[in-house]
């Protein structure tokens, strides 16, 4: 059964089924039109289809809203949602936005929406949750909240270079992925993208930019003052920051350097060296190393630790001191599966698998690749002349240079088929919404 008034914020991430029960998509935001003095009408919703494709879901193929989920008559059509002239999205441009309110007692933030049934398949917007701006000069103090219809509220104008809120914004998108998460700021407009980084903690827009294609991350980082941006980087994997600062100008790329983590630093000055279609381009300089007198259950201690990428986990290299990249000389791998075969006290030299042979620092991309996909192998080292260890080619760096530049575009991709259904089952709906 539908609910009559139900919470924009609360509908993200929401997931859409058709009538079968089969689950079609996510809702990612509502799309509404204004109408003078009235709420702004509901004309329907964002949806994330299974291929990572936006699409449009008109409010008239919508059956029932409500119980954290969305029904629908089955249909979708699986044409990429483009915004049109006057529409507005209610969690991407509307939540954060500045009201003056008209009872005179000043201006406030809107923070959430309500969605109000008004007929068979109608939805408007009723009553808009604000917050006052805090009077208080303690940190922690908190402006007063209030619901107030539509009617009682003016948008205000944005200031030329004031920065329009996204703390809601970004709560909404909690619980995303990092590359769904960057799938949805390339989707916003370009100033909203920039607010919405800027409210990131470091570490989570370290994760999304990794996911982003060059030209964006450049776009962020530049946006970024030079010491929030330096921390940016120390966040990120030292290959994805090495790739970043390389297409940056000279004189800032060494300014984020010097301010940069000095261990951090070094690994991407040492990552910059290379050319980027070489192994040593591709590479990361912080593998599992140990020596050959390690046991497995020291081993297996190193590949449980949380931030371990899971590619890196797949098998520990063993060398000779020192146990820094560069290493002594390189000995072997051993892989993660070999090591649960054997009892914790087994000293993991013995296990070293020393028929696969590394590849040099300078050997190109599609040697790296043809040598994973002979091998069946998730990471590859990588030495030097001397045969030292400098670091580990793993598979997801080698499927970013093979795919097209554009792979993270959902334009680039065919979308899969969503499941739809003829069935006749009661419908309040008005058919006027259906075409788009």
């Amino acid at each position: 059964m539908s609910t009559t008034r139900v919470f924009a914020a609360r509908l993200a991430g929401c997931s859409v089924f058709d009538p079968l029960g089969d689950r079609v998509g996510k809702v990612r935001d509502v799309l509404v039109v204004y109408r003078g003095t009235q709420g702004p009408r509901v004309v329907g919703f964002i949806v994330e289809v299974s291929s990572k494709r936006r699409v449009f879901l008109s409010i008239g193929r919508v059956t029932s809203i409500g119980s954290g989920q969305i029904i629908t008559t089955g249909v979708i059509n699986l044409r990429r949602f483009e915004q049109r002239g006057g529409e507005v999205r209610i969690i991407a441009e509307l939540l954060g936005r500045k009201v003056t309110l008209v009872d005179g007692s000043g201006t406030a933030t809107i923070e959430d929406v309500a969605l109000e049934e008004t007929g068979p398949g109608e939805w408007e917007v009723s009553q808009v949750f604000c917050r006052r701006p805090r009077t208080g000069a303690s940190p922690f103090a908190k402006g007063t909240t209030a619901f107030v219809r539509w009617s009682d509220i003016r948008e205000n104008l944005p200031v030329q270079g004031e920065a329009q809120d996204a703390t809601q914004l970004v709560a909404s998108y909690g619980d995303m992925l990092p590359a769904d998460l960057a799938s949805t700021l390339l989707d916003l407009p370009e100033q909203r993208m920039l607010e919405v980084a800027d409210e990131l903690s470091d570490d989570r827009l370290a994760d999304v930019l990794e996911e982003m294609p060059e030209s964006e991350q450049v776009e962020i980082l530049q946006h970024l003052d030079d010491e929030r941006a330096a921390d940016v980087l120390d966040q990120m994997q030292p290959d994805d920051a090495a790739d970043l600062i390389a297409q940056l100008d000279a004189e800032r790329s060494e300014a984020l350097l010097d301010l940069m983590e000095p261990e951090e630093a070094e690994d991407v000055r040492a990552l910059l060296r290379y050319d980027p279609e070489t192994a040593g381009g591709l590479m990361t300089p912080e593998p599992i190393i140990v020596s050959g007198d390690a046991t497995v259950a020291e081993g297996l201690a190193l590949i449980r630790r949380h931030e371990l990428a899971p590619a890196l986990g797949a098998a520990i290299c063993v060398t000779l001191p020192p146990y820094e990249p560069p290493t002594g000389r390189f000995l072997g791998l051993v892989h993660f599966q070999r090591m649960l075969r054997y009892p914790p006290n087994e000293r993991l030299g013995t296990l070293v698998d020393n028929t696969l042979e590394p590849v040099h620092a300078t050997a190109s991309a599609a040697e790296v690749a043809r040598a994973l996909a002979s091998y069946n192998l998730v990471s590859l080292p990588v030495v030097d002349d001397r045969h030292r260890l400098v670091g580990v080619v793993t598979i997801d760096d080698v499927l970013d240079y093979l795919l097209p530049d554009d792979w993270r575009s959902t334009d680039a991709d065919t979308p899969a088929p969503v499941p739809t259904t003829t069935a006749t089952i009661p419908v309040r709906r008005r058919t006027t919404h259906g075409t788009r």
